[in-house]
């Protein structure tokens, strides 16, 4: 029992995925961007982003859930994830708990970088981190693609040579020194996901480039890409024509990507909208090991 708090931090490891997402639900009905979960998204999740459930926590009254954070632990860094406080309990002390306790587990695993994403404009947990020594890194967006008619007819295929990539091929390209990527767009979660593909292009002036994706059901997500030669933003406008041109069916949504990105406007070309924005944080500095 914490000695200044009627609460108590158990191991997430000791509760169901439904009793997890029961309550990360509760804590998110009033947020700017509820993001709701079902059981199996968060197996899925949880799987995916290697979080570590033994090292992630519920603060707990008596019998009843107040708040759940979660830890995602890769080689030399970690990853806080979400956190949420159900609204009657918040202001109270829970949030603050959670994270040092998720932060007090990464140096006991010998780990001192961390990473997180908070919503911009949610200025409670913003100040939170700061408090908690995190600092600002940059602005990530998500971006959103619905198909339509109109969208088809707009954005015939740019004349390129496209060349699919087996899974073993995307894998080995995104395993490339690419900087430290948020949490979400490392190399390890797009080797955990399933139905990953990848394209090569080639344009008719030598430009080249590359895009990694996973297509799940009815959605294309988790855009990976890299202009080799060329323009970034003329080089994005051609694969996205391809890969749209593949899958004028599905709807889009790609998260964190970098609000400097230079493949951007042809994203916004291809007809992509900003659904909201995260800012990056880090606390510590990033290890010479980490790339990916």
């Amino acid at each position: 029992m914490n000695a200044n708090h009627s609460f108590e931090l158990i191991p997430a490891s000791r509760f169901s995925i439904d009793e997890l997402t029961d309550i990360y639900n509760q804590t998110r009905v009033d947020y700017m961007i509820p993001m709701p979960m079902n059981a199996a998204r968060l197996a899925e999740y949880i799987q995916s982003y290697d979080v570590d459930l033994e090292n992630s926590f519920v603060a707990a009254e008596g019998n009843v859930m107040r708040g759940v954070a979660m830890l995602g632990s890769r080689k030399d860094r970690t990853w806080i994830t979400r956190l949420g406080v159900i609204p009657t309990t918040r202001r109270g002390g829970v949030g603050e708990a959670l994270c040092r306790r998720l932060l007090e587990q990464s140096e006991k695993m010998g780990v001192g970088f961390s990473m997180l994403e908070v919503i911009k404009n949610n200025a409670p947990a913003h100040q939170l981190f700061l408090k908690l020594g995190f600092y600002e890194v940059g602005e990530l967006l998500i971006l959103r693609r619905s198909p339509s008619r109109q969208t088809q007819q707009l954005h015939m295929p740019v004349v390129a040579d496209a060349r699919r990539l087996e899974r073993y091929e995307t894998l080995d390209l995104i395993g490339y020194n690419r900087g430290t990527q948020p949490w979400t767009n490392q190399s390890e979660s797009m080797a955990n996901a399933d139905s990953v593909f990848g394209m090569r292009l080639t344009l008719p002036d030598g430009s080249t480039g590359w895009i990694a994706y996973q297509r799940e059901k009815f959605t294309l997500t988790h855009f990976i890409y890299k202009t080799e030669v060329g323009d970034p933003a003329e080089m994005a406008y051609a694969f996205l024509s391809h890969l749209h041109h593949q899958y004028p069916r599905l709807d889009t949504h790609i998260e964190n990507i970098q609000a400097n990105d230079p493949h951007l406007p042809g994203f916004y070309k291809m007809g992509y909208v900003e659904s909201f924005r995260r800012i990056e944080m880090w606390r510590g500095d990033p290890p010479n090991s980490l790339h990916t």
